[in-house]
């Protein structure tokens, strides 16, 4: 009887109470980079491809500590990206509510897995072997089953504890927190077409899924890091594994850069407009909207330079994700502005060039050179100057060091 008691206590390893804490830390952390490697990276948008034994690491290792099949989780994700923030979004806190994908995207995840055309549409690609067919998916739940009593077996009664902490770790911050305050929350580089956020620049525990609205600008990019200051757990760990050979690189967004020696527009110039065409708006509303606002307001008040700087700021967002009050908020703050107008307009014109999917490159390019030469002769610094340096730009191909 006490050998059993003794047992329950301790379990086989008896470890002590910081040995317990870092092997939980350990474990949720092989978690969260199944998902955001592996589930994400590699199998959702094909940022990279890793070693057969790595895959099949990670395809065991989710299904035995969450439960997770690779289709399941793969084919909501796409379909997140293919319908966001939109009633076909399966986790959109701007159509269920931030409470709910915050405290129960668990829920909305097991609705949607259990959508047979979300599944076939899109979970193609991913595993669908012997294993996958007769052992991970015939057995959905059998391996997080197996991990409590594992769990007990090896730590005693405490070994509950941890169970708990494993089979809440994806729902809370995966789930929860990724799907939720990334969309909800944050700071934005890129003006997509949704309402991704980056939650902070650096969170060492979520593997850099954190860098939400980067990720949306560049779904494909296995790099989530783009700016100064943000720094991508997952990408350091893909580099890692590409020097040892486990892992190749297969898409990075390549780097926009200004080419001096660039006269005109040409294809290339065009392929780099459309790859960063929201960082090109970024440099717009930086540029030339703010200084040009802040000229023409120079003797303005501090509260109102600041007025400039919130508006500037929420040129960033999408306007449907600007409450109608606020909207006209800030256009009554500049009704008055005898610029704002006008580059408003050359930003919706340049705008329409790139959102016409329509044109050829050939079209493209003569429609941002009529853009240029317009811009070029408003007798406008700022805008010329931006419309000088559109001819200029250029990307720097991606590679693996």
């Amino acid at each position: 009887m006490y050998a059993i008691l003794d047992f329950l206590e301790t379990g086989l390893l008896n470890f002590s109470a910081w040995q317990l804490i870092l092997y939980t830390f350990i474990a949720v952390q092989i978690t969260l980079s199944g998902v955001s490697l592996y589930l994400h990276r590699e199998q959702t948008h094909r940022g990279i491809q890793m070693n057969p034994v790595i895959q099949h690491f990670y395809r065991f290792w989710l299904w035995f500590t969450t439960g997770m099949l690779t289709k399941e989780w793969v084919a909501i994700h796409r379909k997140h990206h293919a319908h966001c923030e939109t009633e076909d979004d399966p986790h959109s806190p701007q159509i269920h509510g931030i409470k709910k994908v915050l405290f129960h995207g668990v829920t909305l995840y097991t609705q949607e897995r259990k959508n047979q055309e979300t599944m076939e549409k899109y979970g193609q690609g991913t595993p669908d072997d012997w294993l996958e067919r007769n052992i991970y998916t015939r057995f959905h739940y059998f391996g997080i089953v197996a991990l409590a009593f594992l769990n007990v077996a090896l730590f005693g009664v405490i070994g509950l504890l941890i169970y708990a902490i494993q089979m809440l770790w994806i729902p809370v911050f995966a789930a929860g927190v990724i799907n939720g305050i990334g969309h909800f929350v944050g700071y934005r580089n890129y003006r997509t077409d949704d309402s991704s956020r980056n939650i902070t620049r650096f969170a060492f525990f979520i593997f850099g899924e954190e860098l939400h609205n980067n990720h949306h600008a560049f779904p494909s990019s296995c790099k989530f890091a783009h700016k100064k200051g943000e720094h991508d757990i997952g990408w350091y760990i893909i580099k890692l594994m590409n020097k040892l050979g486990l892992c190749q690189i297969k898409k990075v967004v390549p780097d926009l850069y200004v080419d001096e020696a660039q006269k005109d527009f040409d294809g290339e110039t065009v392929k780099a407009i459309l790859t960063h065409k929201f960082n090109v708006l970024q440099v717009y509303i930086k540029d030339v909207i703010k200084p040009n606002l802040a000229e023409e307001y120079q003797n303005a008040s501090t509260s109102f330079s600041k007025r400039i700087k919130k508006y500037t700021q929420n040129l960033s967002l999408d306007p449907q994700f600007l409450k109608s009050d606020i909207k006209s908020k800030w256009s009554a703050y500049f009704e008055d502005s005898k610029s704002l107008k006008s580059m408003l307009q050359y930003k919706a014109e340049l705008q329409a060039i790139w959102d016409n999917n329509t044109q050829s490159v050939e079209e493209m390019i003569i429609a941002f050179k009529a853009w240029c030469t317009k811009a070029e002769a408003s007798g406008n610094k700022m805008l010329q100057d931006f419309a000088v340096s559109l001819r200029q730009y250029k990307l720097h191909a991606f590679t693996a060091k």
